[in-house]
């Protein structure tokens, strides 16, 4: 996180086109005394232009916004290296919107219903900004399901593919079922504490942001678990 959240608060940036959307969420933000708002903005130019001067731990990014949309908006932020620590929640409307792909290739670390209840929406910011990701499975049978029907090969092998060990592998796969640490623990008979060290040494190796982002590698590299 950023040097804001160093006692503990979590500073979010909110950018949505719609007034009453961004006032629900910055009046959430402040009843809450681990979060605080870092700002707002209502289109992506000026959204990411609030998040290179305040810096936030977690962006809650609108994707249909005028002048700069959530997609673009999204990948500027996720391309900047002074904005590395930045993690971007993506708000839909439904829960298979049909950018939640892209948003996910460009660097989301999760998603969340804008007409979630408060704690879900909570809990995913906190999720974020501890360094995980927010990937239901759900949404990640939807990515696998657009990726397959796009006119594109089935397989686009990550090219730090090959650093990875066998079971490095095995466990990127099971990451891209949308099962978590704990779930993929109980699966392969391990402590949920060795899944987390394959998973991070397989960020590190394939230079992923988040899990978000090893399920898009997993998927277009083909990796599929055993059997």
């Amino acid at each position: 996180m950023s040097d804001g959240a160093g006692d503990g608060v979590i500073r979010v940036a909110v950018v949505d086109d719609q007034a009453l959307v961004r006032m629900g969420l910055t009046t959430l933000l402040e009843t809450e005394d681990d979060t605080e708002l870092a700002g707002e903005a209502a289109d992506g130019k000026a959204g990411v232009d609030l998040v290179r001067r305040t810096k936030p731990d977690v962006v809650l990014m609108d994707i249909r916004m005028p002048v700069l949309d959530g997609l673009a908006a999204l990948r500027e932020i996720t391309s900047d290296p002074s904005l590395a620590e930045v993690k971007v929640i993506v708000l839909t409307t439904f829960e298979l919107d049909e950018y939640v792909f892209e948003a996910l290739r460009g660097g989301a670390s999760g998603f969340v219903l804008k007409d979630s209840p408060p704690e879900e929406l909570l809990h995913a910011i906190r999720v974020v900004a501890d360094g995980a990701s927010l990937l239901s499975p759900s949404v990640t049978r939807r990515v696998i399901e657009q990726f397959s029907a796009r006119d594109v090969p089935a397989s686009a092998p990550h090219p730090e593919l090959a650093r990875l060990t066998e079971r490095e592998r095995e466990i990127v796969a099971w990451v891209a079922t949308g099962r978590s640490n704990d779930e993929i623990a109980a699966e392969l008979v391990v402590s949920p504490a060795t899944v987390r060290t394959h998973v991070s040494r397989a960020m590190v190796k394939l230079h992923a942001r988040d899990r978000a982002q090893l399920v898009v590698f997993a998927v277009q590299s083909g990796l599929t678990l055993p059997g």
